[in-house]
């Protein structure tokens, strides 16, 4: 690390590589892999060797915004504020909503939270996570009773067999892609397994390439589970020791999958492959599967992660090095959106509305006067709600919904009759800006400092390396002030993103 440059995190993706930055006159920026960072020991992918190229000002939102009408932070705050109080006492407040975004940090994320499940009293705050995740966050909370990855990308290059489902890791996490490729190179006797429709870039370190039917990913792993059953590959110790319902998982698993040749014909594969397939997870000890948006995009999603899930728990295959099931996320903070609550119908710490006591907790921690004790409108219904006029108050922040989200005609139109749209980003005109009364001008990366968390869970820094141009604001900041003119500042008098770390 040399003069001036400053360790933090790239925003691009969930792979989270640490990058050095050091910023030149006239916001000039050079950037290089860290090679102290343990998710990428200096690596970088072409975006994020090109971060530097970002951080110009050209299109930047640099002013608040009424209409598109400059004015003061404070007139900006103070109509957002009354706007937001009058339609709650009007409406109630599940007539108001955030939707945030996995390219806020934690801090960000958090104090959105706290301000509508504690204070405002709903649970109508979700996350475009919604869109890429929301499968393995409800598989993951099916099996283990949380939302929690139960692997680390050292396990990436200890497997002896890597299974990736429906990822091109080669293209969509290229610098883990890399630390597999130069795991295998080192020991070439080590398998990898690519399930995945297309034959892409990934499957060119592969072993074998099953390129499966749409859809039937689940078939090929209940069929796994059957096989592994049938040929005395499970570790019924552990299933005693650590699981529950492992019975009802095999009969559902030989109903839909009793044999290779039915797996065969719904996948559209050959049996030899299947079977290879099947022979090397039974016969290896050390097996990840890395399952991404192939599996998570999906109709029957979850399933899909809980059918792959299910052989790892059946053999025992999990929480020890080289081994288990792997969900790599797309957004840079997704994970720690969710880690502090940042899913309608989740709380804090990976706790549930579901049960009472644990609502209570996050009342007591808060003392939040309006807790909400009910799950809200997740991301498609929320805006479902915006265009019935059930919402009447949305604050979007460092997102474009009307591109991102599904029907995004039926989004537009939503957004243009709704009484009061707030948008935070630091881009002046998207198609989400161009809907809103409101625009507030936010930090970009390099410019906001907090934490983020990546897909192993391992929480990094983002720090400021530039002065924010304009009048631009973090949005934790945003929030916070927002939450006083609403008369709960006391709860939100933090002065800086430690202090809501802390």
């Amino acid at each position: 690390m040399t003069a001036g440059e400053v360790r933090t995190t790239c925003p691009y993706c969930g792979v989270g590589c640490g990058v050095l930055a050091s910023a030149g006159a006239d916001y000039t920026v050079s950037v290089r892999g860290d090679p102290q960072h343990p998710a990428n020991y200096g690596r970088l992918c072409s975006k994020g060797a090109a971060l530097g190229e970002t951080v110009d000002l050209d299109g930047r939102l640099l002013h608040p915004e009424i209409h598109g009408q400059r004015v003061s932070w404070e007139t900006a705050l103070d109509h957002v504020a009354a706007g937001f109080c009058r339609i709650i006492a009007e409406h109630g407040p599940d007539a108001v909503a955030f939707y945030v975004s996995g390219q806020l940090l934690t801090e960000d994320y958090y104090v959105a939270n706290k301000l509508m499940k504690g204070f405002i009293g709903s649970a109508n705050i979700d996350t475009n996570s919604r869109l890429c995740m929301s499968s393995s966050v409800a598989g993951h909370k099916r099996a283990f009773g949380s939302d929690t990855v139960p692997g680390c990308y050292e396990d990436l290059e200890q497997a002896e067999l890597l299974v990736l489902v429906g990822s091109n890791t080669a293209w969509c996490h290229p610098v883990l892609f890399q630390r597999i490729r130069a795991a295998k190179e080192q020991h070439p006797e080590r398998k990898i397994i690519v399930i995945d429709p297309r034959r892409t870039a990934t499957c060119d370190i592969t072993d074998l390439h099953l390129p499966v039917k749409s859809g039937s990913d689940a078939v090929l792993f209940n069929g796994l589970l059957t096989y592994l059953f049938q040929n005395g590959r499970v570790d019924f110790n552990y299933l005693e020791a650590a699981t529950e319902g492992y019975g009802q998982a095999l009969q559902a698993a030989r109903d839909s999958a009793p044999s290779i040749p039915v797996v065969a014909a719904a996948c559209g594969l050959p049996e030899e492959d299947i079977a290879r397939f099947y022979q090397l997870f039974a016969r290896t000890e050390r097996v990840v599967t890395v399952y991404s948006q192939g599996v998570n995009q999906s109709s029957s999603g979850t399933d899909k992660v809980n059918a792959i899930i299910n052989c790892h728990l059946a053999t025992g295959r999990i929480g020890r090095p080289g081994m288990g099931p792997f969900s790599v996320t797309g957004q840079p903070n997704a994970m720690g959106g969710r880690e502090v609550g940042g899913l309608a119908n989740q709380l804090a710490a990976h706790m549930d509305f579901d049960d009472p006591q644990q609502v209570d907790s996050v009342r007591r921690f808060w003392r939040a006067p309006n807790m909400a004790t009910q799950p809200g409108l997740k991301a498609v219904d929320m805006f479902r709600a915006v265009d019935e006029g059930l919402i009447k108050a949305i604050w979007i922040m460092a997102t474009n919904p009307v591109v991102s989200l599904p029907d995004a005609d039926r989004v537009r139109e939503a957004l243009r009759k709704c009484e009061l749209v707030v948008v935070s980003d630091c881009v002046a005109t998207t198609d989400t800006t161009a809907c809103a009364q409101v625009l507030l001008p936010a930090a970009a990366w390099g410019e906001k400092d907090g934490t983020v968390t990546n897909s192993e869970r391992r929480i990094s820094r983002q720090r400021t390396f530039l002065p924010p141009p304009g009048e631009a604001k973090p949005d934790w900041w945003m929030v916070c002030e927002v939450a006083k003119r609403l008369e709960y500042g006391e709860a939100f008098s933090f002065q800086s993103p430690a202090q809501i770390f802390r």
